[in-house]
């Protein structure tokens, strides 16, 4: 069986590197008509851009809903409108709850937690229309275990589950699917810059042993856009080799 993505316009948020830019490879490969976004950093965006062949890009940060509302309308000018939301563009905050200044608490959270709202507001009444959709928001063991040190990260990522369930529930009716995935320890180029002796630490409560791919993450997120699963929604599922089993 097919997939079912060809011709389907992608957008991904946060998708100018690591497991982004993975997922809107993987997208693109399965004949998706990717729009790749980043909230800042034009230059490697294009960069990112140019390693997709046919895809398009938009700068806009996913926190201010009135830049949300200009990258969907020129999606739907360019493109006909939005047809898979993939919501991975996040921020973290290290600090301690008495050392964190409300100002962070609130830019993770805006980022993080309001961004998957103002872009999945945006894209429904096209999805509704259409009577098809896909919205995968990536979450994070953080917000099934907690996280000391990053509490913010973490709240954001649980209040995400609950709006991946709840969204579900509202948009089922309507052929729209609603699913998060959680990636457990990823390598990429931020995660190899983490102290050697905290990898190992990490490393050592997941049972597999070892760090996923992107590409692993990337594959669990287009086989839930995808036709396959159509009778998937509400759902989060792990790819973290076994690190959330408890």
């Amino acid at each position: 069986m097919e997939l079912g993505l060809s011709g389907k316009v992608a957008l991904v948020t946060g998708a100018s590197r690591g497991i982004g830019l993975a997922i809107a490879r993987q997208l693109a490969a399965e004949g998706a008509r990717v729009v790749l976004n980043a909230a800042h950093d034009q230059a490697r965006l294009d960069a990112a851009r140019a390693t997709i062949p046919g895809a398009s890009s938009e700068v806009g940060d996913v926190a201010d809903p009135a830049a949300v509302d200009r990258m969907l309308r020129s999606i739907e000018t360019s493109l006909g409108g939005v047809d898979i939301l993939v919501n991975n563009a996040a921020l973290a905050h290290e600090g301690l709850v008495m050392l964190t200044r409300p100002e962070s608490w609130r830019e993770v959270l805006a980022v993080d937690l309001d961004g998957p709202f103002h872009c999945s507001r945006g894209v429904l009444r096209g999805m509704v229309r259409r009577r098809w959709g896909r919205i995968v928001n990536v979450v994070s063991p953080a917000g099934l275990l907690g996280r000391a040190g990053a509490a913010s990260y973490a709240a954001a990522k649980a209040g995400l589950i609950g709006l991946t369930r709840s969204l579900a529930l509202e948009v089922a009716r309507y052929g729209i699917t609603v699913n998060a995935v959680c990636p457990g320890l990823v390598e990429t180029e931020l995660t190899q810059r983490v102290a050697a002796e905290i990898r190992t630490k990490d490393l050592a409560l997941v049972p597999m042993g070892r760090h996923g791919t992107p590409a692993e993450i990337a594959d669990a997120i287009v086989f839930l856009c995808s036709e396959r699963a159509a009778y998937v929604t509400g759902a989060t599922l792990a790819v973290d080799g076994g690190l959330t089993r408890h």
